[in-house]
């Protein structure tokens, strides 16, 4: 018996840290929750109150917007897991309900490969994660190792982000910096928390995918011993029928997925542009100015977004291509040796793939590996065109 809450643990563990286990709703737990919010809310706002003590012009708009774009994404993200809390804990009754109708072996097997997958890639993200929270607390901790440990009086840099928190930065400088750090765990620990899970559930519906191809094959199955022989009719129909069953159960998933984040896809859609823009924008002209630690953070930032962007477009894109394979294994299959009543059945599903299927981002954008690349060139675009104006 497959327990989705066993293979999940490692999400688990992820979203209890930063609030938005939806089984967790003790009174503690929605406090906790306001914190890490908070915590990330003022983290934005004492980013944009450097515009308050500072001369506005293009070059500071966009040295703030950078990286501040990217924290507001991840806030709205916070916000938007936080306020579907029932719905992601419904799709993983959802997933244990379908799991517990799967008995045969070979299906629990190919369950059981796909969430070592999602698994892999949870891990493959907290990896990524820890690498770049190591390297940016490394460089701000730096000077305070050379000063105790090696006795070597070493400048403090500035802050890794511009921000203004109106106090004095030399006496109170490891409380902003704590809730710097803070802050970016919280956010990193966002991402990797709520795209994990999302990853989790396109994974499974791959799985289910996989499974209806599994049904059809075996539902025909032909023996040759002196001729052909058809398996027995009513057995071949039961089990095309379950075929269909799950396949159906399967497309209802994923669309109630899409559809419960459709907003939420929406403005990340136009937020990822604008971060990908403006952080590969900083990036380039700190390149060309031989400004090394001004390159540092918008490369990290435009990089994780990537890498993030094509993870995402890539799992959704193998849920389509498994969509895909159930219509090439009804071709396949030799459904002419069946008798009428099975081939009108295997005609129905056959005829459903003529419809083109995908998951689409307001009923407009299918995500797919052609949408990343579309994606990044418009980003590139956009950055080539603020470069050259000379902003």
């Amino acid at each position: 018996m497959i327990n989705i809450s066993n293979q999940l643990n490692l999400n688990r563990k992820i979203f209890l840290a930063i609030g938005l286990w939806p089984y967790q709703k003790s009174k503690f737990a929605q406090f906790y929750s306001i914190c890490c919010f908070s915590i990330l809310a003022t983290f934005i706002i004492f980013q944009l109150t450097t515009f308050v003590t500072s001369k506005c012009t293009i070059d500071l708009v966009i040295q703030i917007l950078s990286p501040t774009s990217a924290f507001i994404s991840t806030l709205v993200v916070y916000y938007s897991f936080y306020n579907n809390s029932e719905t992601v804990k419904y799709l993983i009754e959802q997933l244990q309900r379908i799991c517990d109708n799967i008995k045969d072996k070979n299906e629990i097997l190919i369950i059981e490969r796909y969430a070592n997958h999602a698994k892999r890639y949870t891990i493959m993200l907290i990896t990524v994660a820890v690498y770049g929270i190591s390297c940016v607390m490394g460089v701000q901790l730096w000077p305070t190792f050379c000063d105790i440990i090696l006795s070597a009086k070493v400048t403090r840099p500035q802050y890794w982000l511009k921000m203004e928190y109106f106090i004095d930065e030399e006496r109170y400088f490891y409380v902003s910096l704590l809730h710097t750090n803070v802050a970016l765990i919280i956010a990193s620990l966002t991402t990797i928390g709520t795209g994990a899970l999302i990853i989790v559930y396109f994974q499974y519906a791959c799985a289910m995918f996989q499974i209806a191809s599994y049904r059809l094959e075996q539902a025909i199955q032909i023996y040759t011993v002196q001729g052909v022989i058809l398996l027995n009719e009513k057995m071949i129909y039961k089990k095309i029928v379950c075929a269909i069953d799950i396949h159906r159960k399967a497309m209802m998933f994923t669309d109630q997925i899409i559809s419960t984040f459709q907003m939420l896809l929406m403005i990340l859609l136009i937020s990822t542009v604008i971060v990908l823009s403006l952080n590969f924008y900083c990036a380039l002209k700190a390149a060309s100015l031989g400004y090394i630690k001004d390159f540092f953070t918008p490369s990290l930032i435009g990089s994780a977004c990537l890498l993030f962007l094509f993870l995402c477009c890539f799992v959704v894109q193998q849920v389509t291509d498994e969509n895909e394979h159930i219509f090439v294994t009804a071709y396949k299959i030799r459904w002419y040796l069946t008798s009428v009543r099975i081939q009108t059945l295997i005609l129905f599903l056959l005829q459903r793939g003529n419809k083109p299927y995908g998951l689409y981002i307001g009923k407009l954008f299918p995500i797919s590996l052609q949408f990343f690349a579309t994606i990044s060139n418009t980003s590139v675009s956009y950055c080539a065109v603020m470069y050259s104006v000379g902003w």
